[in-house]
């Protein structure tokens, strides 16, 4: 299950991205709807690394253990 958990957080970096993208390209457009596309692209990727520490002191942890 661990394994699955290692490639499915890569998929926050693509929501980012995406997030990201469609932000710079509405910029001139929709600023505010822009601004707050950027602003969860940085949150994502907040959680995205926040997430990959956490399972890495997880499996740290199990791996102590046994």
């Amino acid at each position: 299950m661990n394994k699955i958990w290692k490639f499915f957080q890569y998929g926050y970096l693509l929501i980012a991205a995406i997030c990201l993208i469609e932000g710079l390209l509405m910029i001139n457009s929709n600023r505010s709807k822009a601004i707050l596309l950027i602003v969860a692209s940085i949150f994502i990727t907040l959680v995205f690394f926040f997430k990959r520490s956490f399972r890495k002191k997880v499996t740290q942890r199990n791996n102590q253990n046994k």
